[in-house]
C-alpha cells in the first residue's frame, strides 16, 4: 500500500539540484514563448521580422526550447525531487552524476541555441534531413541526450540501492512512476542518438556526401512518439498521486496506476511509423501493424481517466455530494495546485481525440502536414502537460526553496491558468479549423500567395495571433509567480503532497520485475522495426555506402 509521507523537507542538496533544472526550464520558457508569439504575429501577415530574423529561425527556437529543453529539464528536476522525497536522499555519487548530467545538458543547450541564433541551424525541432545544421548544433543535441542519461542514471542508482535495502517491498508509487518514465526515455533516446551521431553529425562535418533520409526519419520517430509520453507521464504522476492529496481524497487504485504506466512503457515505443503514414519506402503492412499498436495506448489513457474521476467522485461522496455530478461542486476550485492541472486534464479530452485522428491512416490523409497537427500538438504538450507542470511548480518550487504559496500568488496562479485556457482555446481552435481548410503546417504568411484558398485562411491566422498574444501574457504571469516563489515569497514549509491509496492489499512485486517488462518492450520493438528497417537499408538509393545509413 502507498502510505502517506510525512511533510519532511527534501534534502537541501537534492533541492538545489532540482531547482537548477527548473531555472534552465524557466529561461527556455521565456525565450521559446517569445519566439512563439512572434511566429503567430508573422503568420497573421501583420508583422514583419526585423534584423534579418527568419520565420524558420523563430520556429526552430520555439520548438527546440519548449518541446525539448523546457520539458527535459523540468521533468528531470521533478523526477529527482520525487525520488528524493519518497525513498530518501540521493547518494553522494548519484548526486554527483546528477550535476554532471545537468551541466552537460546545459552546455549542449547553449551550443544548439547559439547555432540557431546565428541562423546556422534553422531546421525545426525535428531537424529532418535534407535540412542541414551546423555540426555544433548536432553536437549540442548529443550533449543534451547524454547529459539526460547521467541525470536519469542518478535516479536509477538511488532506486536500485533502495530496492537492495528493502527486499520484498514495492517502491512508493511516485518513485515507481519516475523509474518507468526514465526507462522509457533511455530506450527511446537510443533512436535519436544513433541518427545524430552516425548520420547527421558525420554528414554535417562533410565526412559523408549524403545519408539515408528515410532511415533518419524512422530513427527520429522511433524516438519522437515515445517523447510524447515522456512529456505526458510526469503529468500523470501529478494526476494520479498529487491531486488526490491536494483535494483531500485518496488514490483510486495503486495497482491500476502501476499497470497503466507499464502499458505506456510497452506500447509507446514501437509505434513511430504512424507518423510516417504518407512516406513511401515503408511497407503498408508494417504501417498498419504500428497503427494497431498505437491505438493500444488508448487503454492506459482510459484507465487513467477512470481512476481520476473515480477519485473525484469518492472524495465528493465523502463530502456528502448528491446527484450524478454533485461531487464536481465539492472540488477545491480556489486552489491553483488543483485548478490549473485540472484545466490540463480537460484539455486532454479533445487532444486525445485529435491524436486518434492523426494515428488513423484514413483520417490522417485529410490533416497530414496541415496546421491541424500543430493545433493538436498545442493541446497535448502545450496545454495538458504544460499546465500540469505549472501546477506542480506552484507547490514544488516553494517546497524546494523554503517558501510558501501565498493567497495572493495562489489567486494570480488561477488567473494565469485562465489566461492560458482562453488563449489556447482561441489559438489551437483556429489551427484545427484552418488545418481542415488545408492551411499548411510550418509556413509563414509570405509563402501562401494570393490564392483564394490562402485568403480563406487569413481570419484563422489572425485568431492564432490573438490567442498567441494571450498565451504570452500567461507566460509572463507564470514567470512572475515562479520568481516570487523561488526568491521573494514568505519563508515557510510548503507541503509536498503525496497521496495515500484506497487499497489495503500488498502491491504485487510483478510490477517491478524489470527483466520481464523491458524484455517484452524489446521484443515489441524488434517485432515492429526489424523488417521495416531492413527494407529501408536494402532499398536505399543507389550510391549509398556502408550499411546504407549514409
Amino acid at each position: 500500500m502507498t502510505k502517506a509521507i510525512d511533510n519532511e523537507k527534501i534534502h537541501p542538496l537534492d533541492a538545489k539540484l532540482s531547482m537548477a533544472h527548473f531555472y534552465v526550464a524557466i529561461i527556455a520558457l521565456g525565450l521559446g514563448g517569445f519566439a512563439g508569439l512572434l511566429q503567430t504575429l508573422v503568420r497573421s501577415g501583420k508583422v514583419e521580422l526585423p534584423a534579418g530574423i527568419t520565420y524558420y529561425q523563430l520556429l526552430t527556437v520555439h520548438g527546440v526550447l519548449l518541446a525539448l529543453i523546457l520539458t527535459t529539464f523540468f521533468i528531470l528536476g521533478f523526477h529527482l525531487s520525487a525520488v528524493s522525497k519518497t525513498i530518501g536522499p540521493l547518494t553522494k555519487w548519484a548526486r554527483f552524476s546528477g550535476w554532471v548530467g545537468f551541466w552537460t545538458m546545459t552546455v549542449g543547450t547553449a551550443m544548439a541555441a547559439l547555432m540557431v541564433l546565428l541562423n546556422e541551424a534553422s531546421v525545426l525541432y525535428t531537424f529532418y534531413a535534407p535540412l542541414q545544421a551546423h555540426p555544433i548544433f548536432y553536437g549540442g543535441l548529443t550533449l543534451v541526450i547524454v547529459g539526460s542519461w547521467f541525470s536519469g542514471g542518478s535516479l536509477l542508482v538511488t532506486y536500485h540501492k533502495w530496492r537492495k535495502n528493502n527486499k520484498g517491498k514495492s517502491s512508493p508509487l511516485l518513485c515507481f512512476m519516475a523509474v518507468v518514465n526514465t526507462l522509457l526515455w533511455f530506450v527511446a533516446t537510443l533512436g535519436v542518438a544513433i541518427t545524430v551521431l552516425f548520420q547527421l553529425l558525420p554528414w554535417s562535418l562533410g565526412w559523408v556526401d549524403s545519408i539515408n533520409i528515410l532511415a533518419s526519419r524512422t530513427l527520429f520517430w522511433y524516438f519522437g512518439h515515445p517523447l510524447v509520453y515522456f512529456w505526458l507521464l510526469p503529468a500523470y504522476m501529478c494526476w494520479y498521486v498529487v491531486i488526490p492529496k491536494i483535494i483531500g481524497g485518496k488514490i483510486f487504485s495503486d495497482s491500476l496506476a502501476r499497470m497503466s504506466f507499464i502499458l505506456f512503457l510497452l506500447f509507446s515505443i514501437p509505434v513511430g511509423l504512424h507518423h510516417q503514414l504518407l512516406e513511401p519506402g515503408i511497407d503498408p503492412v508494417w504501417k498498419y501493424i504500428q497503427v494497431v499498436l498505437t491505438f493500444l495506448v488508448v487503454i492506459p489513457s482510459l484507465m487513467t481517466a477512470f481512476s481520476l474521476f473515480g477519485t473525484f467522485e469518492k472524495y465528493g461522496r465523502s463530502q456528502n455530494a448528491t446527484g450524478l455530478f454533485g461531487w464536481f461542486l465539492k472540488l477545491p476550485w480556489g486552489d491553483a495546485r488543483f485548478t490549473v492541472p485540472f484545466i490540463g486534464m480537460v484539455a486532454f479530452v479533445p487532444a486525445g481525440a485529435g491524436g486518434l485522428v492523426n494515428a488513423s491512416n484514413q483520417l490522417n490523409q485529410v490533416v497530414h502536414n496541415t496546421i491541424w497537427v500543430t493545433g493538436h500538438f498545442h493541446l497535448t504538450l502545450a496545454t495538458s502537460v504544460i499546465l500540469t507542470f505549472f501546477g506542480i511548480s506552484y507547490w514544488l518550487v516553494p517546497h524546494l526553496t523554503g517558501r510558501i504559496l501565498t493567497k495572493k500568488l495562489n489567486k494570480l496562479a488561477i488567473i494565469q491558468g485562465i489566461f492560458w485556457a482562453i488563449g489556447m482555446s482561441i489559438m489551437s481552435g483556429a489551427m484545427h479549423i484552418a488545418g481542415l481548410l488545408g492551411a499548411p503546417r510550418r509556413s509563414s504568411f509570405s509563402t501562401y500567395g494570393e490564392s483564394a484558398q490562402a485568403l480563406e485562411w487569413i481570419p484563422y491566422q489572425i485568431a492564432q495571433a490573438i490567442g498567441g498574444t494571450i498565451l504570452f501574457i500567461g507566460i509572463v504571469l507564470y514567470i512572475i509567480i515562479f520568481i516570487q516563489l523561488a526568491f521573494f515569497a514568505p519563508k515557510g514549509n510548503e507541503e509536498f503532497p503525496v497521496g495515500e491509496s484506497n487499497e489495503d492489499a500488498t502491491i504485487s512485486l510483478v510490477f517491478e520485475n524489470w527483466k520481464l517488462w523491458l524484455g517484452i518492450t524489446a521484443a515489441l520493438i524488434l517485432f515492429a522495426y526489424t523488417i521495416p528497417f531492413i527494407d529501408i537499408i536494402q532499398n536505399a538509393p543507389p550510391g549509398s555506402k556502408g550499411f546504407k545509413l549514409w
